[in-house]
């Protein structure tokens, strides 16, 4: 079953910068018995041999278990995945993130076919400076613009996106506003919605989904345990969990 037909889910992120990959096993193995959809993988900073060495040793712990690739940029790419969410950062207007490193990345998918899924990213103001916003330069949006947030997302579904990613960064002190997945929602009806970011606790998690998210994405930095991944899983109401 691909990732896609597994919504709605929990997504754990897993930054290969930060998780060794014994480490990344682990948090693999808690994931899918927990019942989450599947994994992220991916990273603000570049660290090509840190991704592939992580990507492999999941591979490895979880057979058969959902992996996305989710690049901070072409030097991020590996093979060893199911789907790279091919991430265009339409909240911003670095041309380098908006398609430079997709030209980049044309040579590696050339040599290695991976599946792609494009993915309009749109940064929403999570209260603090984030890595993403440090790295790509570019300025999120106000949380409190639901409608702006909305515009954007009905650009990238206007362009051709096939997703869109609401994003308040790693480490955010608050997540996603409830009405800007709301108006996301409505204004991309029936494209996979992911939603990440400042999300700590299964009740935000929670509302998340109830707002329209189709993925709820959970970084490792919470350390949860395997219970508490599955309180998450639970909150966001996979089909596949029993309550």
């Amino acid at each position: 079953m691909s990732l896609l037909d597994r919504r709605p889910g929990l997504l754990v992120l897993v930054d290969p910068s930060r998780t060794p990959p014994a480490e990344a096993q682990r948090v693999a193995r808690e994931a899918r018995a927990a019942g989450a959809a599947g994994l992220l993988i991916g990273s603000s900073f570049d660290g090509t041999r840190d991704t592939q060495l992580v990507a492999r040793a999941i591979r490895q712990a979880v057979p058969g278990f959902p992996v996305a690739l989710f690049p901070g940029s072409a030097m991020q790419l590996t093979d060893d995945v199911d789907l790279v969410l091919f991430l265009s950062l339409v909240s911003g207007r670095n041309a380098q993130y908006l398609i430079e490193e997709h030209v980049r990345a044309v040579p590696f998918l050339k040599r290695h076919p991976v599946p792609t899924l494009s993915t309009g990213y749109i940064l929403i103001d999570g209260g603090r400076v984030t890595s993403v916003e440090a790295v790509s330069q570019t300025r999120p949006l106000p949380a409190d613009k639901p409608e702006l947030v909305a515009a954007h997302a009905t650009a990238a579904r206007l362009i051709g996106m096939r997703a869109i990613y609401l994003e308040a960064g790693s480490g955010a002190l608050r997540p996603v506003p409830a009405d800007v997945i709301r108006a996301c929602r409505d204004a991309v009806a029936g494209l996979p919605l992911f939603v990440g970011g400042g999300i700590r606790r299964p009740a935000q998690a929670q509302a998340a989904r109830a707002a329209g998210a189709d993925f709820v994405v959970i970084g490792t930095a919470i350390e949860a345990a395997e219970s508490e991944l599955a309180a998450f899983v639970r909150a966001v109401g996979d089909p596949g969990i029993t309550q």
